[in-house]
């Protein structure tokens, strides 16, 4: 299974540049040997379950909740059976027609 899960999450109280929290985000991610993509606007995960997608979100609300009052998430998923490596797979897909 694939889970593909697009997520942003930031404290709302640390002014416009919140990127000194973020890295802590996305060095937990890569700690943990998850695929990602780092884009401008958030970060695409994926996971093989569902639950593991979700400790994600969890683990980075507990990295900023130290440094922040109120943190914002927005969250996307595509969860597709008998699918793997589809981080890489759609792209591969739409380059492939043009």
């Amino acid at each position: 299974m694939s889970v593909l899960m697009e997520f942003a999450i930031f404290p709302t109280d640390k002014g416009e540049s919140v990127s000194k929290y973020l890295s802590k985000v996305i060095k937990m991610i890569d700690d943990s040997a998850i695929k990602y993509q780092l884009t401008p606007m958030g970060t695409i995960i994926e996971t093989q379950t569902l639950q593991e997608a979700l400790k994600v979100i969890d683990n980075s609300y507990k990295i900023l909740k130290p440094y922040s009052n109120r943190v914002y998430a927005t969250v996307k998923f595509d969860i597709r059976k008998n699918r793997t490596d589809a981080i890489n797979s759609k792209i591969k897909s739409i380059k492939s027609k043009l």
